[in-house]
């Protein structure tokens, strides 16, 4: 579907679940979580993605058409909250959230006329950090102790260290149960239950599926199917279920950068299941992904992606980690399809290369007393941090050609930095080229940078800074009285994004010159232009090692051009 279409569809299922009369169902019977998912999700859909609010709704059109059994599923909450996990303080009892009992209600709650339970099929569609290990173990438990006599249950990955996370923290829990192993034999590839009338067993699989026969599986367990190049293992698991009553497949991924994969096929398949566009009402998904127009640097969104926000991991992880994901493309695909749940792959593409920037080298005679706009983008306090003075000039300079807007990049860097930075050969070239300025302190200096930026005989209409790391920068400009000069220019892609074509405009059509440093340059060369889902553009670092501080100054010089008057 188009975008715009699923824009609307969206807007459509929120009505038609605004007039949804939850009282009569009588959720809490089930357990109080579910009908506090469920109205959060009708009270607040803007927190909840499209696929989110049509499972709710599909959940009730089942609540209508099938038997649905609330103490089966209290008895597998039971089960699940009185295992004991793995975690950071040892081994641990988890209270199922919210959002884990509306999955245990869909899959283990309805049955068909006949008696037979009515989800085969389940996709749990989640970020990482989800806590994804604990709800699949305890289904693998719930098998091997309450299932079939002879159940056969399986933790199926694409490699066998992956797989064994998931059997591995299997075998922990069962430890815990049965401490002295009366009742399990546990062994590296196969966990079997002694007893006389039960014969259960569990197994870890990741070979290659021809060399998989004779299963019997009443449950299977599939681990990152997104990273799957084919689902010969799974299908061969699938396939060896029809003599079970009440088969059991569940696959929980994080998205990859497969996008020409077989599990994008079936994420696809079960969207159209939750449109309406096709029925098999023996699936069960349960996607979370951001809309189609969220932006992925907004908290809002990831809170949408991450249903477990503040429970298994916390708001500050993201920033984080989108901090560092900006350092190069490679990590921006990681960020995008781990923490965002989003296929896609790195799809940098060069930007503004050196041979443009040095063709535009020009060294303006007189700036003295000229209007300007400051950008500062300051390092780490270890390395070189970049100041850009950009001008618009009516001069005609240059050859006699009209070049309106005219840069200026200044580099500082701390005395010890040169001395040890691996760049240091460079770095030194720099320095004694006069193109690097040394400040004589360990660490960057910001009262220095601050009266640098103050003493130079410019009219200086602005300062932009980045928010996120410039607060001790700021505070000689505010002790000065300029605070109404301060700019602040968040670093996202939809901020970035016009102001990038403005600059692109400027150096392909020679409309601007730079003041000749080999590092501006050098900065420009390092910049991938990365793309996010809603076509927003922004530079990135080609790897985490490039500097592309010139190049990030003389886009917010862009910004402030456009959004300070009287420039």
């Amino acid at each position: 579907m188009e975008n715009k279409e699923l824009i609307q569809l969206k807007q459509e299922v929120v009505e038609r679940l605004k007039q949804v009369d939850v009282n009569p169902y009588d959720l809490d019977s089930t357990d109080k979580r579910l009908t506090v998912y469920i109205r959060d999700c009708i009270d607040n859909p803007d927190k909840h993605n499209l696929y989110e609010l049509l499972a709710v709704e599909r959940f009730f059109l089942f609540l209508q058409k099938y038997e649905y059994l609330d103490g089966e599923v209290r008895k597998f909450i039971t089960l699940f909250e009185e295992l004991k996990f793995s975690g950071d303080k040892g081994a641990t009892k988890i209270k199922a959230t919210p959002v884990q009992v509306f999955q245990l209600a869909n899959i283990k709650g309805f049955y068909r006329s006949d008696g037979r339970r009515l989800t085969n099929y389940a996709l749990l569609f989640v970020p990482r950090k989800f806590g994804k290990t604990t709800e699949t173990v305890a289904f693998m438990v719930d098998d091997l102790l309450f299932g079939d006599a002879n159940s056969q249950c399986y933790a199926g990955a694409n490699s066998y260290k992956q797989a064994q996370i998931l059997f591995g923290e299997l075998k922990n829990v069962l430890r815990r149960l049965d401490r002295r192993l009366k009742r399990f034999k546990i062994n590296r590839e196969e966990i079997t239950h002694l007893g006389l009338v039960r014969t259960s067993k569990a197994g870890c699989l990741a070979s290659k599926p021809d060399n998989l026969d004779g299963l019997n599986a009443s449950l299977g367990i599939y681990d990152e199917l997104s990273n799957a190049d084919s689902f010969g293992l799974k299908n061969v698991i699938d396939s060896s279920m029809g003599a079970r009553l009440n088969p059991l497949s569940i696959a929980i991924t994080t998205a990859s950068d497969k996008r020409d994969g077989p599990f994008v096929e079936l994420l696809n398949y079960y969207k159209k299941i939750l449109r309406g566009e096709l029925e098999n009402d023996h699936v069960f998904a349960h996607i979370f992904e951001p809309d189609v127009d969220d932006e992925e640097s907004d908290p809002n969104t990831w809170r949408k992606v991450q249903p477990h926000m503040g429970i298994t991991v916390n708001e500050d992880f993201y920033e984080r980690e989108l901090m560092v994901a900006q350092s190069s493309a490679d990590k921006m695909k990681e960020f995008r399809n781990k923490l965002l749940n989003v296929f896609t792959k790195s799809e940098a593409k060069e930007w503004i290369g050196r041979d443009y920037i040095e063709r535009l080298f020009y060294k303006h005679p007189e700036l003295s007393g000229k209007r300007c706009v400051v950008a500062v983008d300051l390092s780490v306090v270890d390395d070189f941090s970049a100041v850009t003075y950009l001008f618009h000039l009516g001069d005609r300079y240059r050859n006699q050609k009209y070049c309106p807007i005219h840069s200026v990049t200044e580099y500082f860097i701390p005395a010890e930095t040169v001395e040890k930075h691996p760049n240091r050969e460079l770095y030194k070239k720099w320095v004694e080229q006069g193109h690097l300025r040394v400040i004589n302190s360990p660490t960057i200096d910001y009262e220095f940078l601050a009266n640098d930026i103050l003493e130079h005989p410019y009219v200086i209409k602005g300062l932009g800074y980045d928010p996120y790391k410039s607060r001790d920068f700021l505070k000689n400009f505010i002790g000065a009285g300029l605070e109404d000069y301060l700019y602040p220019i968040k670093q996202t892609y939809g901020e970035s994004t016009s102001y990038v074509e403005a600059i692109e405009i400027a150096v392909f059509n020679e409309q601007m010159t730079f003041d000749p440093n080999p590092i501006t340059s050098y900065c420009f060369d390092n910049a991938v232009i990365d793309e996010d889902r809603l076509e927003n553009r922004k530079p990135i670092k080609r790897i985490p090692t490039d500097k592309i501080d010139g190049a990030i100054t003389n886009l917010m010089g862009f910004w402030m051009m456009h959004n300070v008057k009287n420039i």
